[in-house]
């Protein structure tokens, strides 16, 4: 079974990556992939979390939820699991 993928619609202004990813850290919760990008005219930014499926899910998004520059929280079970692959670089 794929993983998990969070998405989310924040706001788009210094600081937010960081209030999101120190949420996962206290938990002791890993991220297994991020891509993260502007929308619009760059006032808020879209992210997608590959995470590992985890009783304590429910739970955490529900905190995501509740932080201020979140404007949009859904679980996704049908992304392209493709776009996490890491590049391949040539040595």
């Amino acid at each position: 079974m794929p993983s998990p993928v969070i998405e989310l619609l924040v706001n788009n202004h210094p600081g937010v990556m960081s209030h999101i990813t120190g949420l996962f850290s206290r938990r002791a919760f890993n991220l297994e992939g991020i891509l993260c990008g502007t929308v619009g005219t760059g006032e808020k930014s879209r992210m997608f979390l590959m995470v590992n499926e985890d009783k304590r899910l429910t739970q955490l998004i529900k905190e995501l939820e509740r932080l201020h520059d979140t404007l949009s929280v859904t679980l996704r079970n049908d992304i392209d699991h493709h776009i996490f692959d890491p590049l391949k670089v040539e040595s």
